[in-house]
């Protein structure tokens, strides 16, 4: 017996979420066993422990879109007991049962190998916000951004993504400006490094002209919707946008 924080929707459509006991033979099908050390917090996850947003499709539901910790069992010739391992991504925690769980059973092409230098925590520190921040910055920079283009904007800096890309973009010497529609958040962020603090009222108050004055050299966008369609029109020639969220609505670019 293990267990799990299970979610489940009655017959009139309401869902609710309670840690359960649960038996291996309970776990969806997959070739690899894990037992789990860690897992993190994500908008998603919040999704999926309430009503969904959609993304769950069936029910009893255990949640948790990333995972960190030790292989138990394997059929896949790519890991065996023992083996540290991550996973993100794939719909884990969506449309399969994901890392709110002592044990999970996934596919082996899911996993990761734990990388040599960090354990099973530190991975899950990072978690999937930091993975998505990196990968946003590392996508900026194959576009040709570079230190001195200009202030590189961070919306929703202090959420995870953006807590995470504006450390980073800082520390690899970048100027960073923060947006935020929590203004109590300010210290906060200059602590992680911005060097300028964007109000969300800003942006939301400028006009919905297609162009307007060139102000950034790149964006890491975890907000998308209304926010990404004015930031588009602010962004110097040239410049690129990491769209890596949904949280302001549905619209979303990817460029």
């Amino acid at each position: 017996m293990f267990n799990a924080l299970v979610v489940n929707k009655n017959d009139e459509g309401k869902t609710s979420a309670a840690v359960e006991a649960l038996t291996l033979d309970q776990l969806p099908d997959g070739d690899v066993t894990v037992a789990v050390d860690y897992s993190t917090v994500n908008y998603k996850d919040g999704l999926c422990i309430g009503p969904g947003g959609g993304l769950v499709r069936n029910y009893p539901h255990v949640p948790g879109i990333d995972f960190a910790g030790t292989v138990e069992a394997s059929d896949n010739p790519s890991y065996k007991a023992g083996d540290k391992v991550v996973l993100t991504g794939w719909r884990v925690g969506e449309a399969y049962w994901g890392g709110y769980s002592q044990k999970a059973r996934v596919k082996g092409d899911w996993l990761v190998p734990l990388p040599v230098g960090i354990d099973t925590r530190q991975a899950m520190a990072v978690g999937t916000a930091g993975f998505t921040a990196m990968l946003a910055i590392m996508a900026l920079e194959d576009h040709g951004l570079k230190p001195g283009h200009g202030p590189v904007l961070v919306t929703g800096a202090a959420g995870g993504v953006g807590s995470v890309a504006t450390a980073i973009l800082a520390n690899i010497g970048y100027e960073v400006a923060a947006l935020t529609g929590r203004p109590e958040q300010a210290d906060y962020l200059k602590n992680l490094g911005a060097s300028q603090i964007v109000a969300r009222e800003e942006i939301n108050e400028t006009t919905k002209r297609p162009l307007e004055a060139e102000t950034w050299a790149g964006c890491v966008d975890a907000v998308g919707g209304d926010m990404l369609a004015r930031v588009l029109g602010q962004m110097k020639y040239g410049a690129s946008v990491s769209a890596v969220g949904l949280a302001g609505g549905r619209g979303c670019l990817r460029l």
